[in-house]
């Protein structure tokens, strides 16, 4: 079956939501992110797609952009082949690392622009994380510094300068774009029990695990009250081969 056309900006604004396939974890240590956001500086610049402004969570990455020429595709796949190929040399992983394509919504007037840029810089407080200013790999507050990533200038444009910016972010959303489903214990927890218990650098080793070893694996894990979602996400092993371990 075809797929069905992406919907045309008037405007050139775009959100982008690119995921992990089936949730799994896209950056395991710092050296990831700054990798990831490397090659953001990168193509953007090669691609003349103009980023607003970006948030990597762990396992799926918000990119705010402006593409009047229509080269977010070309974007997208240059950032996906070279950090996929950097992700499976470092973890020695084999398949697929993302999901094979990215949501897009079209931004068409100044208040969604705005309600979109709000949102994903507020993903790691929506999260749970840490509030959104104390985040380090987003665009939030990061508007001084000469070598940054993200274009700002549409935002002060729109809501005036840097002492109103503290008051846009805690403004309440518009819309919900993503949901967030709750957890007992969050993923840096699980990925610490995973190492412990396994012994392993990361929780995608286990996919080269025999299989008696991996499914006794996967129960002890379950048992130390890490959800099968979480467990799909740091290991990469699909949900139905975990529940029927």
């Amino acid at each position: 079956m075809a797929r069905t056309a992406r919907k045309l900006s008037p405007t050139g604004y775009l959100h982008l939501i690119v995921r992990g396939i089936g949730r799994q974890v896209l950056f395991e240590d710092r050296e990831d992110h700054v990798y990831y956001l490397s090659l953001l500086r990168r193509f953007s610049t090669e691609t003349e797609v103009t980023v607003c402004a970006y948030c990597l969570m762990e396992n799926h990455i918000h990119l705010l952009v402006h593409d009047p020429k229509g080269h977010t595709p070309l974007l997208t796949k240059k950032l996906g082949v070279c950090y996929a190929r950097h992700y499976y040399r470092k973890y020695e992983r084999v398949g697929h690392l993302f999901q094979d394509r990215y949501q897009s919504e079209v931004i068409e007037d100044d208040g969604y622009f705005l309600a979109v840029y709000r949102y994903i810089l507020n993903n790691p407080e929506k999260a749970g994380i840490c509030r959104a200013s104390d985040y380090e790999w987003s665009s939030c507050c990061r508007d001084d510094d000469p070598e940054a990533i993200a274009d700002a200038s549409l935002l002060h444009d729109l809501i005036g300068d840097a002492d109103d910016y503290a008051a846009f972010l805690c403004e309440k959303d518009d819309a919900e774009y993503m949901e967030f489903e709750p957890r007992r214990h969050d993923d840096s927890w699980a990925s610490a029990i995973i190492r412990k218990r396994l012994k392993v650098s990361s929780g995608t080793a286990l996919q080269t695990f025999e299989r008696e070893e991996r499914n006794a694996a996967l129960r002890a894990l379950k048992a130390e009250g890490i959800s099968v979602r979480q467990l799909e996400r740091l290991t990469g092993i699909n949900r139905g081969v975990i529940q029927r371990a």
